[in-house]
């Protein structure tokens, strides 16, 4: 399992979401955006998953990395990453992994966090159809039922308090 996390404060429950995931029976590989980087700990990931969060395309001298994914959770999905995902920009290697699970068709689990200021851009809508229209599932950050919705510009400590990390689980295949 991939969990790309992106520049966007719900990536401070990482470590919490990580923990939901193997309580599923299954491994985690964190992906970071470089905007994740002031709310990501990457000690704790290290120690959950093993391994640091990936932010980086690999060095051509450096074997390529094992292990084939066979979901992905987009969490925190942000505005930036929504929006590049659905238009095949692979400028981060975030973003690179993202745009392969999509060519591969794998399962995707998207939570995006993004504010009700930028979610009234008129291309967001289209790039959120366009994602679920290749299958992502979209979970709504306040509730983790299907669909989403934006957060109040201000509200987020309190929509990341609130946010329980089995509601991504319990969509898991």
């Amino acid at each position: 399992m991939t969990l790309i996390v992106c520049g966007a404060p719900l990536t401070a429950r990482a470590p919490d979401l990580i923990r939901a995931v193997q309580g599923a029976g299954r491994s985690v590989v964190v992906v970071a955006t470089p905007d994740s980087r002031p709310w990501l700990d990457d000690d704790a990931v290290r120690e959950l998953s093993g391994v640091p969060p990936q932010t980086e395309f690999r060095d051509p001298n450096q074997p390529k990395r094992t292990g084939d994914t066979e979901a992905v959770i987009l969490c925190p999905g942000t505005f930036n990453t929504i929006n590049k995902a659905a238009a095949g920009a692979a400028d981060t290697y975030a973003l690179a992994q993202l745009c392969s699970a999509i060519g591969e068709g794998l399962p995707i689990i998207a939570v995006p966090f993004v504010n009700n200021k930028l979610w009234g851009h008129p291309a967001f809508p289209r790039s959120l159809a366009v994602l679920e229209g290749v299958g992502f599932k979209l979970l709504d950050v306040h509730t983790g039922k299907v669909g989403a919705t934006p957060v109040q510009s201000g509200s987020g400590p309190g929509v990341v308090a609130g946010f329980d990390p089995a509601w991504v689980v319990t969509h898991l295949n």
